[in-house]
């Protein structure tokens, strides 16, 4: 096992926590996002707005697929990247880190992040309301496909420690 995907809702860390764990173990870092965005030409809500979330999700499956061929690599996942079952499957096969966040300190991210706006709304409701819906539907997958599951409200060292150390006996096949 030579890569590392993290999973979890909007603003639950993945992107910081990734780039840092890529730094400490010398991988590639990825943000499916970013790659998504490249791929369609446009920001993300543009493109939903456009083409409709099953468009985008065809888009976030193939480049899921493409990253999973990568090669000494970490991994930032979109937040509904769980909800198709092929990538559910890529993702259990792997060494995928569920970055467990409350709803108030992802709605307090979410408010405090100037690029929210460029997030298509899930739901239609209030942030409160979309996250809290959102993580409810969406748990039972963060949490099936992980091999791990980490709380995301401690430090980006704390987390990416306990990341790289998971990684680390898994990756050594001391998993007992």
């Amino acid at each position: 096992m030579n890569k590392i995907f993290l999973v979890g809702p909007r603003a639950c860390g993945k992107t910081t926590v990734g780039r840092a764990v890529a730094k400490g173990l010398q991988f590639d870092f990825y943000d499916s996002d970013a790659l998504i965005v490249e791929k369609a030409g446009c920001e993300i809500s543009t493109f939903v707005e456009a083409n409709g979330w099953e468009a985008f999700r065809d888009i976030e499956s193939d480049v899921l697929k493409f990253l999973s061929e990568t090669e000494r690599s970490v991994v930032s996942c979109g937040g509904g990247i769980v909800v198709r079952e092929k990538n559910f499957e890529i993702l259990k096969k792997s060494f995928t880190v569920y970055l467990k966040t409350d709803v108030d300190t992802l709605v307090q991210r979410l408010s405090a992040n100037p690029e929210h706006g460029q997030r298509p709304s899930l739901t239609g409701k209030s942030l409160v309301e979309e996250v809290n819906e959102i993580l409810e539907a969406r748990e039972k997958l963060y949490s099936g496909c992980a091999a791990v599951t980490v709380d995301g409200a401690g430090s980006v060292q704390e987390i990416c420690e306990r990341i790289v150390g998971a990684f680390k006996i898994i990756e050594n096949g001391d998993d007992k």
